[in-house]
């Protein structure tokens, strides 16, 4: 492993986008290279900082050597943007890299060409296929701590221990956001990881008001939930694996009995100018050998099952195992659907 990956401005995207609002948000202003339309090109629409230095070293780079393909890579991926293309018909972007919820909206709105099943390997994919995503691989929550603080049996290792303030006392965090918070709230109070949707939204609020008085921060931004943790202003902390392995070195303890796991997607835009190197890119992406080589980086779990014996033994041990009955994968559909409405319930019920 390299480097922490810092990904503020993606999760940040992640924690607003939801429902209409992610179609309705005025696109930033970026200044792009030129278009590549010709024959051998193709554009891919992904993130950031080191983000962007993984991808282009796991994917961009073996494609263009492999296929002679050129890719130019921009930031940011936002559906507005898409919208506009759309509307207008005039089409730049191609591949699309869209965290759940976003490629979601993509699909209710349209937005994406139709993803031939034969492209990857839907029975070895985790999440199989879907008509006009790739599932591309998966970030995991769960619970971080200290364990030079809290040694063993002295942190809580599930929801509902999280809950527990009297057998764990102190205070925690999570995010500032309902998508995750919510999912949480209802595990902790004792719904079944594969029965949490459709959200029961109020039953997650009651549960959240149980807890509410020993959060110590709503956090916004993805660093600051190992940040707190490292100041000593919480005690236990709502974290991602993928963090706690490259931010701290894997010096902090995250727990595996419990995980949230999110979905990232590839999308082709419909309309896309290069469709065929796009679809080619896609299917290059899905490889087992590529999502091994990009995760080893992100430190995030590859969808291919494939790819897991490929990836090293300290990778693997900071993967969920997606066969245990006690994590839970976001749903999409449900989040691109409600986002919105229980956004402004939740910020409203964050600052009474």
């Amino acid at each position: 492993m390299s480097k922490p990956i810092p990904l503020p401005e993606r999760r940040r995207v992640l924690s607003t986008l939801g429902g209409a609002a992610a179609l309705a948000l005025a696109a930033p202003f970026v200044i792009t290279p030129r278009r590549a339309f010709a024959a051998g090109k193709m554009v891919l629409v992904s993130w950031g900082g080191s983000y962007r230095n993984s991808v282009e070293t796991a994917l961009v780079k073996p494609f263009q050597q492999e296929f002679g393909v050129e890719v130019t890579v921009i930031d940011t991926p936002d559906l507005a943007k898409v919208k506009a293309q759309q509307m207008t018909g005039n089409i730049e972007w191609d591949v699309f890299d869209a965290p759940g919820a976003m490629g979601a909206n993509g699909s209710k709105a349209g937005f994406w060409e139709p993803i031939d099943p034969a492209l990857y390997d839907t029975k070895d994919n985790l999440i199989g296929a879907k008509k006009d995503l790739a599932p591309f691989y998966m970030f995991t929550g769960g619970i971080g701590w200290d364990p030079a603080k809290f040694g063993p049996g002295k942190a809580p290792r599930n929801f509902a221990e999280y809950w527990d303030v009297q057998k764990f006392p102190g205070l925690r965090t999570f995010r500032n956001r309902p998508s995750e918070t919510l999912e949480a709230a209802l595990l902790a109070d004792g719904v079944a990881p594969s029965k949490l949707y459709p959200l029961d939204i109020d039953r997650a609020f009651k549960s959240l008001e149980r807890i509410k008085p020993h959060v110590g921060k709503w956090v916004d931004e993805t660093p600051q939930s190992i940040a707190l943790l490292e100041r000593g202003e919480v005690n236990f902390s709502y974290v991602y694996a993928s963090r706690v392995r490259t931010q701290t070195g894997g010096k902090y303890a995250f727990s595996f009995d419990q995980t949230l796991n999110g979905l990232e997607y590839l999308a082709v835009v419909k309309g896309a100018p290069n469709k065929a190197n796009a679809m080619k890119f896609v299917q290059f992406a899905m490889r087992p050998d590529r999502q091994a080589a990009l995760m080893e980086l992100l430190g995030n779990l590859p969808t291919s099952r494939k790819a897991l014996p490929l990836m090293s033994a300290d990778a693997r041990k900071w993967m969920p195992n997606m066969e245990s009955p006690n994590n839970a994968i976001l749903n999409d559909e449900f989040w691109a659907d409600k986002f919105d409405v229980v956004s402004r319930r939740f910020k409203e019920w964050v600052l009474a």
